[in-house]
């Protein structure tokens, strides 16, 4: 392979590149938390792309130039070099921290007991339980409880209490970047606020007996009217039923 044909391999490859990151369309997103994760690792691409092309750049300069000669010389030492890639390497890993912690900390990412108490008046909260093998969605300030659907309305804030009844389980919805793991004996916590309205589905993902594949729910996102229509027939059917 001639020096011609590695340069024009080398050019293709680096304008695909970047043409992806570029031209990729953005996913949309259908919840805050997964708005946040999303933009964290698009800035995270962003910082590692020209990172790369300039790290593979060199490698391939380096190849070519020195390709032909029978013994390496030693490198001789250059302090100016040294600091220049420490100090390049200690921001990289200031700024992927500093990026990476606003995320975490968010209460959308990774919520607190405390959160709970300053959500606002219009939020809905949920506990959900997992047990072999299915899902239990009580709405305990509406007095109502569903299995294996959960019904919520978008643009208001979502804090569910998570649950196990018997083995460990894990709630996990892809679309919404929602997932934490139900342990018995202890509650775990997602807050989100959801954008799109659909059907997302919610899996059991870790594996808790012969019906773990089985173990399904659909989370129903609708708009807030019809939510409190849809709490307004579950209320009417409960008392149908007493």
């Amino acid at each position: 392979m001639t020096r011609k044909h590695v340069r024009r391999g080398v050019t293709v490859g680096l304008a695909g590149l970047i043409a992806t990151v570029v031209f990729t369309t953005p996913v949309v997103a259908q919840s805050t938390t997964r708005d946040l994760i999303m933009g964290l690792n698009r800035d995270l691409l962003l910082l590692a792309v020209p990172i790369a092309i300039f790290m593979e750049g060199l490698l391939l300069y380096t190849v070519l130039k020195f390709r032909n000669n029978d013994e390496a010389k030693p490198t001789p030492e250059n302090k100016g070099l040294e600091i220049s890639w420490t100090v390049a390497t200690a921001l990289i890993l200031v700024f992927v921290g500093f990026a990476s912690y606003q995320v975490l900390a968010h209460p959308d990412v990774t919520p607190s007991p405390e959160a709970e108490a300053q959500l606002p008046d219009d939020a809905v909260v949920v506990d959900v339980t997992a047990r072999q093998f299915l899902w239990e969605f009580d709405y305990q300030d509406e007095n109502v409880s569903t299995l294996n659907e959960m019904v919520v309305p978008t643009d208001r804030p979502i804090y569910l209490r998570v649950h196990s009844a018997d083995v460990i389980h894990a709630v996990h919805v892809p679309e919404l970047a929602l997932k934490v793991d139900a342990i018995p004996g202890q509650t775990n916590r997602l807050q989100t606020t959801i954008t799109e309205e659909g059907t997302y589905q919610l899996y059991c993902a870790e594996y808790c007996g012969q019906g773990h594949s089985k173990m399904l729910a659909t989370v129903e996102v609708v708009s807030s009217a019809e939510y409190e229509e849809w709490l307004d027939e579950q209320q009417s059917d409960d008392e149908e039923d007493d």
